[in-house]
């Protein structure tokens, strides 16, 4: 397996063919499997929000205290429900489902002092397009994850995972195979998506200006979207 950066890229804006974009820049190759941060897609989409255009309600102030209310209040608006609050944090699930810190909303590597990136709006959508974009403009069938960083309830630091995936098996189902010494698995799935979007982190880094990253060499045919990765409310003991 090779995890390749495709460096060279523009700063993204919206209204770009992202797609285009990494075709010229990335040599792709049948198999492959294309990560493109949240960010690269969030500001391809126009998913990007002013903060002189925000006005905050009273609870974004009451949260606030004393950092920016107007990035409170856009947090509470991307947010479908509020997890856990220890202001000015915010765990929240957003409307895709996902637990996450601030609702996926960041400042960090956003295109101009003042805006703030929000996560697209149908991440598995934004992975079909690209996926299909990227077919059409080289003749290529690859896989596509939209990855973001994300912190985990039982664990310090943040690894990246899959909010979009198209073109592959997000999930691998262990169950009812035996290890070498016979023992039948019952319990064991492997987030496959999410492993290679944290891989695949590694060389895109955070700071390098590297959106995108190629994962050759794995064999990950299948179906499925970045949603079958969200843990069931009735399954997840931390809710």
């Amino acid at each position: 397996m090779n995890v390749l950066a495709v460096k060279g890229l523009p700063e993204i804006r919206p209204g770009d063919d992202l797609a285009r974009l990494i075709a010229e820049a990335a040599g792709l190759e049948n198999g492959d499997v294309v990560v493109v941060a949240q960010k690269a897609v969030s500001k391809a989409e126009g998913r990007i929000v002013r903060l002189d255009e925000v006005e905050p309600s009273e609870r974004a102030r009451a949260i606030a205290g004393d950092r920016d209310p107007r990035r409170i209040e856009v947090i509470l608006q991307e947010s479908a429900r509020i997890v856990r609050l220890r202001p000015p944090l915010v765990i929240s699930q957003t409307r895709h489902g996902f637990v996450c810190a601030s609702a996926g909303v960041d400042a960090s590597n956003a295109p101009a002092e003042d805006t703030l990136v929000l996560l697209p709006l149908d991440p598995d959508a934004s992975a079909a397009a690209l996926r299909e974009r990227l077919r059409e403009l080289t003749g290529c069938d690859v896989a596509v994850i939209v990855s973001d960083s994300f912190g985990r309830a039982w664990r310090q630091g943040t690894t990246d995972v899959a909010v979009g995936c198209a073109g592959m098996a997000p999930l691998v189902d262990l169950g009812g195979q035996r290890d070498r010494v016979g023992y039948e698995l019952h319990a064991t799935v492997i987030a496959v998506a999410d492993e290679i979007a944290g891989a695949a982190q590694l060389v895109m880094g955070k700071l390098g200006a590297v959106p995108v990253a190629i994962v050759r060499g794995l064999d990950v045919a299948g179906e499925g979207t970045a949603a079958d990765l969200v843990m069931p409310p009735e399954r997840d003991l931390f809710r």
